[in-house]
């Protein structure tokens, strides 16, 4: 490999590429982000920012500082490859254009094994001034061919590769150096460098499907560091060897083919990879097929694209039900497929034959049989059994089933078993026995999908399938049903109305007449004869009965024959039942309300009849002639043929209930008519018309009972009432009969004590002195509780238990003079140390005396008025001057 210069002639200063077709010549083999040449770009300006661009950028790229680099791998031709360089000016978008030729180097032959370990010596690239004029000779860059070093190299180690010089080492003790991935960046130490002599070594084998290619970068500086020569650019190229084996990217490949297939159906396609070069030999892949299991019916059924991987078959005969699956060897070999050299490996490809509709479904036998009893439906009577080759349940399998034949009216249809594939044939529609006896059909069963293309058999398989039909006793049925009849209301019981027969379908069977029953009659009017069927009455015929709808009214019965088992069937019998005038109309409502005086408020009344047109309305009402007063005190006026207003027709009516007959007739032929009496509560009215009496209760509507119960419900709650003031009167003497009681906590206790005067003179006798009668029981001292009386206190009498009466509201009552005199007697130092409190008799509800159970102690002492006591007669007068300090 040597070094190739370019040159360029002297020229003035002009912005551009300095020579307009550029040559090199590089290795055949071109690796993708190769460099391959550096190209000058001359400017005159050197703010200039140039952007560089290639012809053919899918192959070639040019890099920023003019390194033209491999985009992709690929082989170069004997004949020289041509593109274009261009640059453009970023700012003023001028555009310079250089056409490179590169042209392969030749393949030297017979060169000595010396010259082939002879090391390459690189020399630094240099430029020479000439003068001091602005104008120079420059030498171009060289472009360094690339480096191949094979991979897995055995040394020795270091191992020399290339020698790097400067021609400037004549003159300058200079140093060498190299900067890359490999030198000193990762991974390092891969490449070193001897800094004196250039020596450019490898210290161990390389691997080239971890790195492909090393990008290193050759410095030349002075002993002080200084940079003399131009970084030049050094590639080294692993050199691909066979250290790897194919490996397929499954172990297990799967696929399907259909069977029946013709030679030339592709089926799948496996795969396998190889970590050596793709380009070279050493990743080239070759694929065959070792083995095929089962081997018929032929042992060569596939084949593989040994370059593609793609399987196809080459042999017809795939059949699915002979052979399921095929297992096929697939190996996979390096060095295009080189038995010798060539790595080699293996993997499992398994073809699964599927399923075409080959087999159409063949009957078991050629006539089925099955019976079925008469007038049943939803009932399977025959299973017709099929066999198919096919794979079970799917839709070359499955089998469909359809008659072609002797079921001319429907009455049967055949369905599939979803798992047995078996066809049911059904019953959808009631058979009757006398009328067929046996049925012979004819079927065809067919797949869900249709047979494939070119096989011979016929798409279907027919049978027959012969049904009998069992008789039963069926149910006798009445003819016609429902039957109906029209008939006049009003027949008499006893009468014969119609006659009502069934029928009995079973004509095969020995069996007697049939027998009649009523099963429902709801007014109970008829009956019928158990043998001939013979309709009679046992009532009269009422249209206006509640049995009777829309003038009809039903009645069922029952035929039932002596059968095995026995049966029955029902009939409905309608009459129609036909009016008469029977009913004579009556009025409505039965009570009115009118005014005692004549007003405009008539009363409405309505005539109701049971009957119907033509024994109906219009309808006449008129007043009878007697007795006399009806036609005195009232009119009768018709407002329409339903309708009439009474009102009265005289001035005046005393307030009261009134009977007004009033005689209504219909439109029959002949009349019916009837009198109906109307009852009018006549009742003193406001200016609104309105009744404001206590009687209107009677008016409207209240009868006697319901007055009775509201006068009860008024006494009860009246005696209710009385007894909660009794019980509260009582509650209050027990709570005044405490209060008499003086606490035993007291020191001094007053009593009233009784006097037995017996009055003055006869000025006094206009007093009742009974009201301070002390009563004859005494109580006992034991009966007391305990606490109630002091120790000191003189024993008393028993309190009789009179009614509580309240306090008099003036101050001439008795009670308010002895309160009064309880108080005196208070402050008197002269009274006993102790008093006794009396009990006076209540003498009922005409005294003007307040019950004397609610004196009690006074502790007031102030000065009391009682100049109102000389009004009482004598007696009184003497305790006015006591206690009001007077001079008698």
């Amino acid at each position: 490999q040597a070094p190739i210069k370019a040159t360029c002639e002297d020229m003035s200063c002009k912005t551009g590429f300095p020579e307009d077709v550029h040559s090199a010549v590089v290795s055949r083999s071109v690796h993708g982000g190769q460099p391959l040449l550096n190209v000058r770009f001359r400017s005159c300006d050197g703010n200039k920012k140039i952007h560089f661009g290639s012809s053919e950028p899918e192959d070639f790229r040019v890099g920023e500082d003019g390194v033209v680099y491999a985009e992709r791998s690929f082989q170069l031709s004997a004949e020289p490859t041509e593109f274009v360089v261009s640059a453009q000016d970023k700012e003023t978008q001028q555009e310079w254009q250089m056409r490179v030729k590169l042209t392969p180097e030749p393949a030297f032959a017979g060169a000595s094994e010396k010259d082939q370990r002879k090391i390459e010596e690189i020399i630094f690239p240099w430029q020479q001034y000439k003068h001091s004029s602005p104008l120079k000779r420059q030498k171009r860059d060289w472009v360094i061919p690339p480096i191949n070093l094979p991979e897995n190299s055995k040394g020795p180690f270091p191992q020399e590769l290339v020698r790097i010089r400067s021609d400037r080492d004549k003159s300058l003790s200079l140093r060498y150096s190299v900067t890359g991935p490999g030198a000193d960046q990762p991974p390092t130490g891969i490449f070193i460098i001897n800094p004196i002599s250039g020596q450019l070594s490898v210290t161990k084998p390389l691997d080239r499907e971890q790195i492909a290619s090393f990008h290193l970068r050759a410095h030349a500086v002075d002993v002080n560091g200084n940079q003399v020569e131009n970084p030049i650019d050094i590639v080294i190229n692993v050199i691909d060897m066979n250290d790897n084996r194919p490996e397929f990217l499954h172990q297990v490949w799967n696929g399907t083919v259909p069977e029946g297939s013709k030679p030339g159906t592709y089926v799948m396609t496996v795969t396998a990879i190889d970590a050596d070069d793709p380009n070279a030999q050493n990743g080239m892949l070759r694929y065959r097929i070792l083995s095929q299991a089962p081997s018929s019916p032929s042992p060569n059924m596939f084949t593989i694209n040994n370059e593609t991987g793609d399987i196809i078959t080459v042999a017809a005969g795939l059949d699915r039900e002979k052979v399921q699956q095929y297992t096929l060897i697939i190996q996979a070999t390096d060095m295009e497929g080189n038995p010798t050299y060539g790595l080699s490996n293996t993997a499992t490809a398994v073809i699964a034959v599927t399923d075409v509709n080959d087999n159409p479904p063949e009957f078991t036998a050629m006539t089925f049989y099955g019976e079925v009893p008469e007038n049943r439906v939803d009932v399977i009577v025959a299973n017709l059994t099929v066999t198919d080759k096919d794979q079970p349940h799917t839709p070359a399998w499955n089998a469909m089933y359809r008659m072609t034949g002797g079921d001319p009216t429907g009455r049967f249809t055949i369905l599939t078993d979803p798992n047995s594939n078996d066809g049911l044939v059904t019953v959808v529609k009631p058979i009757d026995f006398e009328t067929n006896r046996m049925f012979v059909l004819t079927v065809a069963a067919e797949n869900q999908v249709p047979l494939a293309k070119g096989i011979q058999h016929p798409p279907q398989s027919t049978a027959t399938v012969s049904i009998t039909v069992i008789d039963v006793n069926e149910s006798p049925y009445f003819v016609p049903n429902p039957k109906l009849v029209r008939q006049e209301e009003g027949l008499l019981a006893g009468s014969m109305l119609t006659t009502f027969t069934a029928q009995d379908p079973d004509r095969y069977m020995q069996q007697t007449s049939l027998r009649y029953s009523k099963l429902s009659d709801p007014a109970n009017w008829l009956k019928i004869d158990p043998v001939n069927g013979q309709i009679t009455t046992t009532a009269v015929l009422d249209r206006e009965s509640i049995y009777v709808q829309n003038n009809m009214y039903n009645a069922t019965f029952l035929a039932s024959d002596n059968g095995i088992p026995p049966m029955s069937g029902t009939g409905t019998l309608q009459i129609y039942l036909l009016d008469i005038n029977d009913n004579a109309p009556q009025v409505h409502p039965k009570e009115a309300t009118t005014c005692e005086t004549l007003q405009p408020n008539a009363i409405n009344i309505t005539a109701v009849d049971p009957d119907i047109d033509p024994n109906a309305g219009p309808f006449a009402f008129e007043l009878p002639d007697t007795p006399a007063s009806i036609k005195r005190n009232w009119t009768i006026v018709r407002i329409s043929g339903d309708h009439a207003q009474l009102s009265l027709r005289i001035r005046f009516l005393e307030a009261g209930i009134y009977d007004v007959p009033i005689v209504i007739t219909d439109s029959g032929n002949p009349h019916a008519s009837s009198t109906s009496l109307l009852k009018v509560k006549v009742c003193q009215c406001d200016l609104n018309g309105d009744c404001t009496d206590v009687d209107r209760i009677v008016g409207a509507g209240l009868g006697t009972g319901a007055i009775i119960a509201i006068l009860l419900c008024i006494i009860i709650l009246l005696i209710l009432v009385l007894m909660f003031v009794v019980w509260m009167k009582r509650r209050d003497k027990e709570r005044q009969a405490k209060q008499l009681l003086i606490d035993p906590e007291d020191d001094v206790r007053d009593n009233i004590l009784k006097y037995d005067e017996e009055g003055g003179g006869e000025e006094d006798q206009d007093y009742d002195l009974s009201q301070l009668q002390q009563p004859d029981t005494v109580e006992p001292d034991a009966i007391k509780p305990v606490g109630i009386r002091r120790l000191d206190e003189r024993p008393i009498h028993a309190e009789p238990q009179y009614p509580v009466r309240s306090a008099a509201p003036h101050p001439g009552d008795i009670g308010d003079f002895i309160n009064e005199g309880l108080k005196a007697a208070d402050n008197d130092p002269t009274a006993p140390p102790y008093d006794s409190l009396l009990v006076f008799d209540y003498e009922g509800s005409g005294s003007t005396a307040g019950s004397l159970s609610s004196l009690n102690s006074s502790s007031s002492g102030g000065e009391q008025d009682y100049d109102y006591l000389n009004d009482w007669g004598p007696r009184f007068k003497k305790l006015a001057d006591m206690y009001g300090g007077g001079d008698d």
